[in-house]
Order: C-alpha cells, then sequence, then structure tokens
C-alpha cells in the first residue's frame, strides 16, 4: 500500500492538495476521469469518432503458463495454447474494470477496443532480452540474466500491436 503525501498545490481539480504518490488503481481512474471529461468538452461525436484501448497484460511469471523451468518471458516462442481454462497472466483486472465503466459512462460513445484477451495468449511476442536499457541494447552478459533485463511489458514489431492496429482498421473501415 502507497502513503499519500500532501502539500500545498493543487491536483486533479481538488482544492490544495497535491499528491506526491498515488496508488495505481486512483491515479489510473483520476487520469481517466479528466481525460473522459476533456473528451466530453472537446470531441463532437457527429464529427468524430473516439476509440479507447484496453491495456495489455505484463507476462512475468512463467508459471502463468505451466512453465516452471521457464524465466518470465524469455525464450518463448510459441502463444499459450491452452485455451481450455481462464488466463491469469499479469493483467490488472481491477484497472481494466476502471476502464470499461469510464468509457461505458461517457456522454460522448467510445469505441473500446478489447486487446487484453488476445494478448494474454501472446506470452512469446515480447521483447524479452532483446530490448534496450538507457537507449542501449542489451550486452550478453544482461542477455544471459532474463530473471532481471527481461522485458515482458513491451511487445515486439511487427507483432501484436499490429493485430491491434488491424481491430482498429476494421472497426474505421466498417464505419464507412
Amino acid at each position: 500500500m502507497v502513503e499519500l503525501w500532501k502539500r500545498r498545490g493543487g491536483s486533479f481539480g481538488e482544492g490544495p492538495i497535491e499528491y506526491d504518490e498515488v496508488e495505481l488503481p486512483i491515479a489510473y481512474e483520476r487520469v481517466l476521469r479528466t481525460w473522459a471529461k476533456w473528451v466530453e468538452e472537446n470531441v463532437d461525436p457527429k464529427h468524430s469518432s473516439v476509440c479507447f484501448s484496453s491495456m495489455s497484460p505484463t507476462q512475468v511469471r512463467s508459471l502463468d503458463w505451466d512453465n516452471p523451468e521457464g524465466i518470465k518471458c524469455a525464450n518463448e516462442t510459441k502463444p499459450i495454447l491452452n485455451k481450455s481454462k481462464p488466463l491469469d497472466v499479469g493483467m490488472n483486472y481491477r484497472l481494466f474494470a476502471f476502464a470499461v465503466n469510464v468509457t461505458r459512462s461517457m456522454k460522448v460513445p467510445v469505441n473500446f477496443l478489447k486487446v487484453a484477451t488476445t494478448s494474454e495468449y501472446r506470452k512469446d511476442a515480447h521483447t524479452s532480452i532483446y530490448t534496450a536499457v538507457e537507449g542501449k541494447l542489451l550486452s550478453p552478459k544482461q542477455k544471459s540474466d532474463p530473471l532481471k533485463y527481461a522485458d515482458c511489458l513491451h511487445w515486439c514489431l511487427p507483432g501484436l500491436p499490429d493485430t491491434w492496429n488491424e481491430l482498429l482498421y476494421t472497426y474505421i473501415i466498417s464505419r464507412t
């Protein structure tokens, strides 16, 4: 649990309180509500469409896909193929629910692109040890330590983000 530190200043339109550190769910919901307010004040739905993409999972626990010998997402070369049981691979469903609720409650229609489920199966699509730290590719020594250096948050290009773009493209084309 993160302790909230207050000081003078003004934040999120709540008077003279500014938070230096805020718990992730609270911050995410505030950001979404701020974004929603801006959209409602500045977007004319008669002339524009609004799309919002759900977050994607981080896949850092190889036990989540029954690979007890694995180290995070390193050396994964195939997607999760077992679709018979629900997945729990690093999705923050509380944040997902905030996004769904905020977008559904908006006056301006929002097209919610749900990329989370599709992405959960793609443990093989992360940059893993083929990533950069501070703008430099990992050294052979760093690559040999995937527990510390494997990037299981970002995605390879071309790859899964292209699928998300195809979903968006399909939506746009279907409306014309």
